[in-house]
């Protein structure tokens, strides 16, 4: 192919199983519309920035469907005009480590693939539907931030906060050469972290204490719930270019940072210090992000296994020693990092479970309700619950594959019950 700046090159060809849908695999879980992330309905690509080798750079990559029909395989492309100078071009070191990141997002792994086998064996109906594999980002870091960005707020803010980190990212890069009083360094110069951010576990601060669930919903929908923060209310996300948005930001980008800073360039609130707290404390080495992930892969094999309880136990353990990370938040980190027999619950939970389960359910008995509706599909309780809110979602909404991200935000508890009852996807 060519290599006019203009132009996407492909630069992998990734083997997928037979019964692979790009399409169900993407738009299967709020984190995809989440920036820097990027669906477009029209060609079913998926589009967004992916870290080199090098972490400090990116290229913007677009992953869509092998158009034989005679192989199953999807099409890593870079676009040429955004390799950065004096490259031009993609090193075998750099085609590994953006197929590692797509693989990751689309969870093509061989526990993946046994662990979606199992949960269809005893779960026929998610199976029958499609549903199959869950979304997740291209690094464990940036499910962590987004996990922190889920809680306690409604999702159009969560989607904002998302795409303001993604610019502020782009405005660090153009000001590395500047001298730009607003991106103030709080501690000296850190060592480079080793590749895939290593997570921390040393910093634990006060918690605030809750006596019900997070106010947030897992990924598409919140309740009419107010931030702690008191905060402006920020614009609604519009159908942003990601051609033209910066990446997610890595640890190393975020932990010279002052907290004030990010906190006001993103409208961040008290997760400002947190996410910085947590940048810092993987650049140093206190938290071996690197590790963690490296337990994602060895140890998902063991999700229906006679140790599946311990792991997930000693994991959540050492996620919980991470200031600002309570159940709600661990829970959806280790669902990113593909454990599922625990559903993070939230008000969205109660919601759901009300509507469709046990219309008495409250913050009191929610966790037992749960147990009673899911733990027949154990070790993938989080997996038959998802299937079912995401269809509950669709069948009010639309389906999520065919919105412009302009109307992402739209997405929300609220918004069920303006609509009485009715569709709301001719706003789609």
């Amino acid at each position: 192919m060519g290599r006019e700046e203009g132009e996407w090159e492909c630069v992998a060809s990734i083997a997928v199983p037979g019964s692979f849908d790009l399409e169900k695999a993407v738009c299967s879980h709020g984190l995809f519309m989440m920036a820097p992330n990027r669906w477009d309905p029209s060609t079913r690509a998926l589009m967004r920035p992916l870290r080199l080798s090098d972490s400090s750079l990116s290229v913007m990559s677009r992953i869509s469907s092998s158009s034989s029909s005679s192989s199953s395989c999807l099409n890593l492309q870079v676009l040429n005009a955004t390799l950065p100078p004096p490259r031009r071009r993609i090193s075998p070191q750099d085609r590994g480590w953006l197929q590692s990141q797509v693989e990751r997002m689309l969870r093509l792994s061989d526990a993946e693939e046994r662990n979606l086998k199992e949960f269809h064996r005893i779960h026929p109906e998610a199976k029958a539907r499609g549903f199959a594999r869950v979304f997740r980002s291209p690094t464990l870091f940036e499910d962590m931030v987004k996990c922190i960005l889920l809680c306690n707020c409604q999702w159009p803010r969560t989607l904002t906060m998302a795409k303001a980190l993604c610019q502020f990212q782009l405005d660090l890069k153009s000001a590395t050469s500047k001298t730009n009083e607003d991106f103030l360094l709080v501690v000296p110069s850190t060592p480079a972290a080793t590749r895939e951010p290593t997570t921390t576990t040393t910093t634990t601060s006060r918690r605030r204490k809750r006596s019900s669930p997070p106010k947030l919903n897992h990924t598409t929908t919140t309740t009419t719930t107010t931030d702690t923060d008191h905060q402006p209310p920020m614009p609604s996300t519009s159908d942003h270019e990601t051609i033209g948005i910066g990446d997610f930001p890595t640890p190393e980008e975020l932990a010279n940072i002052d907290p004030n800073v990010l906190g006001r360039r993103c409208n961040l609130g008290y997760r400002a210090p947190r996410i910085v707290k947590l940048a810092q404390s993987i650049t140093r080495g206190e938290f071996q992000l690197q590790q963690l992930q490296q337990q994602e892969e060895e140890e998902e094999a063991l999700l229906h296994g006679p140790s599946s309880t311990l792991v997930y136990d000693r994991l959540a353990k050492q996620l919980m020693k991470i200031d600002g990370f309570g159940p709600f938040t661990c829970a959806n980190v280790l669902v990113c990092m593909g454990f599922y027999q625990v559903i993070p619950i939230d008000t969205e939970t109660i919601r759901h479970i009300k509507t469709v389960h046990a219309p008495s359910c409250t913050t009191k008995t929610v966790q037992n309700d749960v147990h009673k509706v899911y733990a027949k599909y154990a070790p993938f309780q989080f997996l038959a619950y998802w299937s079912e809110l995401w269809e509950f979602y669709e069948k009010w909404f639309g389906k999520t594959s065919d919105m412009p991200s302009s109307s992402y935000h739209l997405i929300t508890a609220s918004n069920m019950k303006a609509s009485k009852h009715k569709k709301t996807n001719n706003h789609i």
